[in-house]
């Protein structure tokens, strides 16, 4: 078991709701659902009182309106739930040691060493009041001894909740829960242990290294460890968060800008599909030309949090007319995608229609299949430049 580890776990209350309440006030206590309301729909997000009714995001919008009739549908706004979740960052980041924006609403925060200077707890609650103080979004936490115990903790008493599990309190608090409330654990595995009779923590506890292996190979042996409350991953610095990019150097200098931009969608289109198969969103692009001459020119701009092809083509085209100026021949382009988060691809879903979408999903499950190269849209094909 963990010692001497003091990890908070903040999560905003129903996020892009709460985004949505504090713009019109309205709407607290209703059964407000963020997302497309057509049949081929999906909820990005809904309020607990639509909760209540069986609905949860990633359901589709047909079952929920079956579940919860008189709901309030919002289409939602990217733009706006990105800047509140900005926000929060920045209120968090300046008062924290070591901070991950772990997705587009939570945060781990590592305490540890500070407990000397500070009550962790105490300064939890502080850090929760400032956070509604300054945006007025409500949120929760969760306070333990590492990443995976403080995360279950701040599920479990939100919304508008604070719990402090110390490291006596771990295994007592995990016994009694549902093994569908390990972090990470899929539907399939669920499903699979519920039919071994394993449907508690504590008697996953009770398992055999050997036998989880046997069953679920190296993951048996993850989830047990998470089952018995250790989890040794650190908390990632914020400034530190990965981003993904590409370039292209040009066989011979070109000036036709045609072309470029068919390879900027090709590009983009390959960093997109990653992005999506890694589950991350983007809130930074940075295009990269280099002249003939041998100098770089880089341009960079926020974008509403997104993995998808239409949104980051779009700016990532638009990045490049504002950089090419000088009519001169190039012989390089660059793509990078920073600023990413955990996050599904679902999350966009209301900004883009449906059809793109679709379209989006259809291709990937395409290059799930046959590789990453296997299909393209026709603008973005990769001319050899």
């Amino acid at each position: 078991m963990e010692t001497n580890r003091h990890i908070i776990h903040m999560d905003q209350d129903a996020f892009f709701v709460s985004v949505e309440v504090r713009k019109d006030p309205r709407l607290i206590g209703k059964p407000v659902i963020i997302g497309s309301p057509s049949d081929r729909g999906v909820v990005a997000s809904c309020s607990y009182e639509a909760r209540k009714f069986g609905v949860h995001s990633a359901m589709s919008s047909r079952m929920a309106k079956l579940l919860c009739p008189h709901g309030i549908w919002i289409r939602g706004n990217m733009d706006e739930y990105s800047k509140a979740s900005h926000e929060i960052t920045d209120i968090l980041r300046e008062r924290v040691p070591l901070i991950e924006k772990a997705s587009i609403d939570e945060h781990y925060i590592d305490m540890t060493g500070m407990d000397r200077f500070h009550g962790t707890l105490k300064y939890a609650h502080e850090l929760k009041q400032k956070v509604i103080h300054e945006t007025g979004l409500p949120i929760s936490f969760g306070l333990s001894v590492n990443k995976t115990v403080s995360k279950m903790a701040t599920n479990e008493c939100k919304p508008d909740g604070e719990l402090n599990i110390e490291q006596t309190g771990v295994q007592p608090f995990l016994n009694p829960l549902s093994i569908r409330k390990i972090p990470g654990l899929g539907e399939k595995t669920f499903i699979k242990l519920s039919d071994m009779g394993i449907k508690r923590i504590h008697a996953l506890t009770l398992v055999h290294p050997d036998y989880m292996k046997s069953i679920l190979g190296k993951n048996g042996l993850w989830l047990l460890q998470k089952a018995k409350g250790i989890d040794h991953s650190p908390v990632v610095p914020y400034q530190e968060q990965k981003s993904i990019g590409t370039q292209c150097t040009f066989k011979a200098d070109s000036i036709d800008v045609e072309t470029i931009n068919h390879l900027l969608t090709s590009m983009v289109m390959d960093l997109a599909f990653e992005l999506r198969q890694k589950q991350k969103l983007c809130a930074c692009i940075t295009v990269t030309i280099r002249y003939s001459t041998f100098e770089d020119v880089t341009k960079q701009a926020t974008i509403p949090y997104s993995s998808l092809d239409g949104v980051l083509i779009k700016k990532t085209k638009e990045l490049f007319k504002e950089l090419y100026q000088k009519r001169v021949l190039l012989r390089l382009v660059g793509v990078r995608l920073s600023n990413l988060v955990n996050g599904f691809e679902q999350i966009d879903l209301y900004t883009e229609s449906e059809e793109q979408y679709s379209l989006c999903q259809a291709l990937d499950k395409i290059r799930r299949r046959f590789g990453p190269q296997s299909i393209k849209l026709a603008s973005g094909i990769d001319l050899n430049l």
